[in-house]
C-alpha cells in the first residue's frame, strides 16, 4: 500500500498559479500511473491528468493550464495550476495504481491521499 500526502491547496483569485505537492511513501516508478483527480461538493469524482510510463494524459478543461510531474527521485507528484478559474474549485486528490486498462477511471485507482481544497475566487 502506497501512502499519500497532498499539500499546497489553499484560496487564489482567479489567473494566479497554484502548485500542489503529493508526497509519496515509495518511489514511484515507471511501473506507476500517477493521477490527479478533483471533487466538487456534491458531485462525482473527476478526472484531472495523469502520468503513466507511455504518456500523459489531461482532462480538456485543464489541458494547456495544468501540468503533472514527479520530482527526480520519484517520491513527490506535482500538479501546477495557472491561469486558475473559478470552476477549478475543488477538492484535489493524488492517486497511484499499477496497470490497469483506464487511466482515467478513479476506480481503477488504489491508493489515495487525503485530499487539500483548492478555493478560485472570481
Amino acid at each position: 500500500q502506497v501512502q499519500l500526502v497532498e499539500s499546497g491547496g489553499g484560496l487564489v483569485q482567479a489567473g494566479d498559479s497554484l502548485r500542489l505537492s503529493c508526497a509519496a511513501s515509495v518511489r514511484l516508478v515507471d511501473e506507476y500511473v500517477v493521477a490527479w483527480f478533483r471533487q466538487r461538493p456534491g458531485k462525482e469524482r473527476q478526472f484531472v491528468a495523469c502520468r503513466s510510463i507511455l504518456s500523459t494524459e489531461y482532462a480538456r478543461s485543464v489541458r494547456g493550464r495544468f501540468t503533472i510531474s514527479t520530482d527526480d527521485a520519484k517520491t513527490t507528484l506535482y500538479l501546477q495550476m495557472n491561469n486558475l478559474k473559478s470552476e477549478d474549485t475543488a477538492v484535489y486528490y493524488c492517486a497511484t495504481k499499477l496497470g490497469g486498462i483506464s487511466m482515467r477511471e478513479p476506480t481503477e485507482y488504489n491508493n489515495w491521499g487525503q485530499g487539500t481544497q483548492v478555493t478560485v475566487s472570481s
